[in-house]
C-alpha cells in the first residue's frame, strides 16, 4: 500500500503502474484530500486516526498482512499503523517523516511548523505555502504538460487547492509534524520498519527528520534515489530500491 499526506493517490499513479507487475497495489484518499469526502472541516487529522483509516482499506483488500510504503506525512501516517495494527502490517518503508520531536533543534522545528500554521491563518495559503518552502527547504514546482483549462475547469482547480491548503495547513501540518511515535513499539521484530531518505534532499527539513529517527531506533537510513518526492520523478530506479529493501536486501 502507497500511503501519502497530504498527496491523494494520483501522486502515486507512476510508481503504483511500475509496481503492479509484481504486486497487488493499493492507494487511497486520505480523508478531506483528493476525492475523499469529510464530515468535520474542522476536524485534525491526527496520525492515530488516518491510520485507522489505512487499516480499514487493508481490511477491505484482505488478506494481509501489507507491505506499507509511507511518502511524507504518509510516513508518519505508516509509523502510527505499525504502532496501532502491527498484524496487518509486514514491513513499513517510512520516506522522510518530517517528525519535528527527534531533531536536535526540536523546539525550533516545532516552532517553525507553528510559524507555517500562523502564517496560514493571518496570511493565507500562498504565503503559507512559501513560508513553508523556506522553513523545509523543499521548492514545490506546478506540474509540467499542465493543458489549457476553460474558465469553468478553473475555477474547479482552484476550489480544489484552496480545499488542500485549508485541510493542510489548517488541520494536518501541526498533528503530523509535533506527533511522537511509541519508539519502543517501532523497534518490535514485527513489522519490520525501515526509514528512507532521498538522496537529493540532504539538508532538507524532513530528510534530517527522517536520519534522526532512525539514530533513535538504532538503525540506518535507506537512501533512495530523487529528492522529497523521487518517486514521481523517476518511479523506474525509485521502484527499485523499494523492491530490494522489501525483500530485506
Amino acid at each position: 500500500m502507497l500511503v501519502g499526506h497530504p498527496m491523494d493517490s494520483a501522486g502515486f499513479a507512476a510508481i503504483a503502474s511500475v509496481l503492479a507487475s509484481d504486486h497487488t497495489v493499493v492507494t487511497y484518499d486520505p480523508r478531506g484530500f483528493g476525492k475523499s469526502t469529510i464530515e468535520d472541516r474542522d476536524q485534525d487529522a491526527e496520525p492515530d486516526l488516518i491510520a485507522d483509516d489505512v487499516f480499514l482499506v487493508l481490511d477491505v483488500v484482505g488478506p494481509g498482512p501489507a507491505h506499507v510504503f509511507g511518502s511524507s506525512g504518509g510516513a508518519v501516517t505508516a509509523l502510527a499503523l505499525a504502532v496501532r495494527h502491527p498484524s496487518s502490517v509486514r514491513t513499513i518503508v517510512a520516506h522522510e517523516p518530517p517528525l519535528a520531536a527527534f531533531l536536535p533543534e526540536a523546539e525550533e522545528a516545532e516552532r517553525g511548523s507553528r510559524e507555517v500554521y500562523d502564517a496560514y491563518r493571518t496570511g493565507g495559503a500562498m504565503v503559507a505555502w512559501q513560508r513553508f518552502m523556506a522553513f523545509t527547504g523543499i521548492q514545490m514546482r506546478p506540474p509540467a504538460n499542465v493543458p489549457p483549462m476553460d474558465s469553468a475547469a478553473a475555477a474547479r482547480a482552484a476550489a480544489r487547492a484552496a480545499a488542500t491548503s485549508y485541510r493542510f495547513f489548517g488541520h494536518s501540518l501541526l498533528p503530523v509534524t509535533l506527533y511522537r511515535p511509541d519508539l519502543a513499539a517501532l523497534q518490535r521484530p514485527s513489522p519490520r520498519v525501515v526509514i528512507a531518505a532521498g538522496a537529493a534532499s540532504k539538508g532538507q527539513y524532513p530528510q534530517r527528520a527522517a536520519v534522526a529517527l532512525a539514530e533513535r531506533l538504532g538503525t540506518s537510513v535507506i537512501e533512495f534515489p530523487g529528492g522529497h518526492a523521487g518517486f514521481t520523478t523517476d518511479p523506474q530506479a525509485f521502484a527499485s530500491v523499494l523492491r530490494r529493501t522489501l525483500a530485506g536486501r
